[in-house]
């Protein structure tokens, strides 16, 4: 099979500097990837339920035996559960922490030309402020855990999927029920 179209040379050219190993079947399923050390990594690029040399977000974090992959399963769904409770605890500590609420009413225009005041409550917080220094470093955990469980996922490992969604979704029926709903008293319209 002639790999000239990736390298931008017609067939007879024989100096390629792509190793002979190297191929892309059409019916294959995963890619590999290394260096020239002879390190080759298999990346999955379809759903797999396996247990055996599975790398988890490090190159020295490798999963080989059943109880490996059900203590990876526990791990995972410990922080995809956190991840979902951060979530709420960050929302939580915003509305705590908000300082300054202004009121605003303003004429919008009603039925019949009639003008109508609403108003609008405005909440707000200091930046050099100490909640503020704390929503910030909770909002960088936070998005480094989501990309975390981003990349668990893009494992493809079926039990680590798994993992990942059970755990967010027993995270966002544990800690969300208790979410404030937000409601605007000044809507009239049911």
């Amino acid at each position: 099979m002639s790999h000239s179209h990736h390298m931008g040379m017609n067939s007879m050219d024989h100096n390629s500097t792509m190793p002979p190993s190297h191929h892309h079947p059409a019916t294959s399923a995963s890619h590999f990837h290394g260096g020239g050390d002879g390190n080759m990594m298999r990346m999955q690029m379809t759903f797999y339920f396996d247990f055996k040399n599975v790398e988890l977000l490090f190159s020295g974090l490798v999963i080989n035996t059943a109880g490996e992959m059900a203590g990876a399963f526990v791990g995972v769904f410990l922080l995809a559960m956190f991840y979902e409770g951060l979530k709420i605890a960050r929302e939580s500590l915003l509305r705590k922490s908000q300082v300054s609420i202004r009121y605003n009413s303003m004429p919008v225009p009603g039925p019949n030309g009639t003008i109508l005041m609403e108003t609008h409550k405005t909440v707000g917080q200091q930046m050099l402020s100490f909640p503020h220094l704390l929503q910030t470093v909770l909002h960088i955990i936070q998005v480094v855990i989501s990309y975390f469980l981003m990349l668990i996922f893009m494992t493809y490992n079926g039990y680590l999927c798994i993992a990942v969604a059970a755990g967010a979704g027993t995270g966002y029926f544990l800690f969300s029920w208790k979410k404030a709903v937000v409601v605007d008293i000044t809507e009239h319209c049911h």
